[in-house]
């Protein structure tokens, strides 16, 4: 409806559904509300009885859109016509986009060219849109990845695969061509031939895959798996002479180009932060690949579960202790590849999970059980990091196959000082090797509380009878022998026990050293009711004993050295030792050539023990 002021016409807007309003050009109308407009401006009698006026309008500004919601050109939709434009479809304004291209119309070469005309395109056909996802996802459309999956990282990966291609291709043309002899610098007499050399193959290859090592995330998968697409089909080819050299034939070459992508793309599946979507698009792709003979064993290397699968969560969280689970009558057991088993180790270290890496390390069932074993020996030091130093001496001492069993010298030293410091390093193992060899600063381990000094004599016993390398180890026996001989407080020595409780203590430490049951020790109460102190030195000293009794231990003199400042505990170990002369007699000479090799001049000890003993606690003294 329309009315004149002053001679200027006014637009009224009316919501009437029985009034027709029309207008021949596109326009913005800023309408205001005319009865609170009477004071500012004079209106006649017939516009003051409207509710709305135009006081403005101006031409709208049409914004970039698909050719097919174009507000200037009408649009006429088909199925898939691409013969030629249908209608007047071909006509665009400045900013119409092919729906295709996803560009401006004005530049897309298809636009009008018979057999694939771009302008009959829409969003409502299923062939327009499958062309338009072949168009803008490019070998991405093979992953089954959707256009709202896409970012500016993978469009680049994308563009890198795709140039990627195009020089794979010409490197392996020039491979089955081959090289003449002479071209490789040898000159073999009556000898033609030609030598077929995948290495520069195999190095455009890898610099690829270093490429797409520095991209990360998503794009880095994609651009491996891309890869492995392009050269996983490549054969050898034969000629006349062979170069020894791995990366010179293809079909070895190939076994370590998807082995390193393999390697990649599990540390990505376990530490990335994938969706279980895009993990399971990577896992559909690697299985439609096509595995020659070579690489057939590496065809379920993908075979990773995701964090959330229901059999790893439940066994994680401690909910099942077996491994094992049954769904809708269906067997499902946690089983996994060994290099899977060490990502999610080191995951769930770096996360401080240590409670539920030991649960999965329990019952996990890989294809190497000697690796296995090895992060299973892992477990103590876990729960020591957990701060449950009860937990980690029962999994060092199991009845069958214990930990403890393997022990090095080292590890017992490194387990000694964790229990004695409450401290440990943070790292990251995936070895017991590593636990001795890290420089990295031990820290205190939050909540723990060091072993008490008859915790610790028990455990190193405990290992000391299943171990044979720290059994025999005289470092070992020094270290355990230098806590034992110190006092608590600050008196530099254990005061001498009566001759009483010396004589009572042989039977008690004899009862419990010759036991072979090394699962468990037990130490009776009254043994340590008066001196408990001095108790676990002769128990450690009988222990030593035996072990002197049983074999030479070099070198001695640290181990005897410890004694130093309680020389009643030394004279009891020769009251032990006597009760074999031959064997005293032995470890005498062995001392005194010891001993005359660190003086640099001769030593005599006597059989004597009382005399011997006197003069080897001068001799330390000194």
């Amino acid at each position: 409806m329309c009315t004149a002021v002053d001679s200027a016409e006014i637009i009224i807007l009316s919501d009437d559904d029985d009034e027709d309003i029309s207008c021949s050009e596109a326009s913005v109308l800023f309408v205001e509300d005319v009865k609170k407009k009477k004071s500012d401006c004079p209106l006649p009698p017939t516009a003051l009885d409207e509710d709305l006026v135009v006081t403005f309008s101006r031409r709208a500004e049409v914004l970039p859109h698909a050719r097919y919601d174009c507000p200037i050109h009408p649009f006429t939709a088909t199925d898939c016509e691409i013969g030629g434009p249908v209608a007047s479809n071909q006509l665009i304004c400045d900013q119409c986009f092919c729906y295709i291209c996803d560009k401006l119309a004005s530049s897309c070469v298809m636009w009008c060219h018979s057999g694939v005309c771009h302008c009959n395109s829409h969003k409502r056909s299923d062939f327009w849109n499958n062309l338009r996802n072949s168009s803008l996802l490019g070998r991405l459309k093979a992953f089954n990845l959707t256009l709202s999956e896409l970012d500016a990282h993978l469009r680049h990966a994308e563009t890198m695969l795709q140039k990627f291609r195009q020089e794979l291709a010409a490197q392996f043309s020039l491979f089955q061509k081959g090289k003449a002899v002479e071209e490789y610098g040898l000159s073999i007499p009556n000898q033609q031939g030609l030598i077929y050399d995948y290495t520069p193959v195999y190095e455009l290859v890898s610099s690829f895959l270093n490429k797409a090592d520095k991209q990360g995330g998503r794009a880095a998968a994609i651009m491996r798996l891309g890869a492995a697409e392009d050269f996983i089909r490549h054969f050898q080819v034969t000629g006349a002479f062979i170069i020894k050299s791995p990366t010179a034939n293809a079909a070895e070459a190939k076994v370590l180009l998807l082995q390193r992508v393999i390697s990649s793309l599990q540390r990505q599946m376990v530490m990335d932060d994938f969706t279980p979507e895009f993990a399971r698009k990577l896992q559909d792709f690697y299985k439609k690949l096509y595995f020659p003979t070579e690489l057939k064993s590496l065809r379920n290397s993908l075979c990773v579960r995701p964090w959330d699968d229901v059999l790893l969560v439940s066994v994680l969280k401690g909910q099942n202790v077996t491994g094992v689970r049954k769904d809708k009558g269906k067997k499902d057991v946690l089983i996994e590849q060994i290099s899977i088993v060490s990502l999610r180790t080191e995951v769930l270290q770096r996360q401080h999970r240590y409670r539920e890496l030991c649960r999965y390390l329990r019952v996990v069932q890989s294809d190497d059980s000697k690796l296995l074993l090895q992060l299973r020996d892992l477990i103590p030091f876990f729960m020591c990091m957990a701060a449950d130093f009860t937990s980690a001496l029962v999994t060092l001492f199991p009845p069958v196959n214990p930990p403890a069993s393997r022990f090095t010298p080292h590890v017992f030293h490194f387990y000694l000082c964790i229990f004695t410091t409450a401290t440990a390093p943070k790292m990251v193992a995936s070895q017991s090797e590593q636990l001795y060899y890290s420089e990295t600063t031990w820290e205190p381990i939050n909540g723990a509380v060091p072993l008490k000094r008859d915790g610790l004599v028990k455990f190193a016993l405990r290992v000391q009878r299943c171990c044979p390398a720290v059994f025999t180890d005289s470092q070992c026996w020094t270290s355990l022998l230098t806590i034992v001989n110190a006092p608590h407080g600050s008196v530099t020595a254990l005061p001498a026990p009566s001759p009483q409780f010396l004589h009572e203590a042989k039977d008690v430490v004899n009862l419990i050293v010759l036991d072979q049951q090394w699962t468990n020790i037990q130490i009776p109460r009254n043994f340590q009711a008066v001196y408990p102190d001095q108790a676990l030195l002769l128990l450690v000293t009988g222990a030593l004993s035996l072990r002197i009794l049983n074999s030479a231990l070099s070198p001695v003199l640290p181990v005897l050295n410890t004694f130093k400042d309680n020389a009643w505990a030394l004279q009891w170990l020769w009251d032990s030792l006597s009760s074999s002369a031959e064997r005293l007699s032995s470890f005498l000479q062995e001392l005194t050539q010891e001993m005359t090799d660190i003086t640099g001049s001769p030593v005599t000890l006597r059989l004597y023990p009382q005399a011997s003993q006197c003069q080897l606690a001068d001799s330390l003294s000194h």
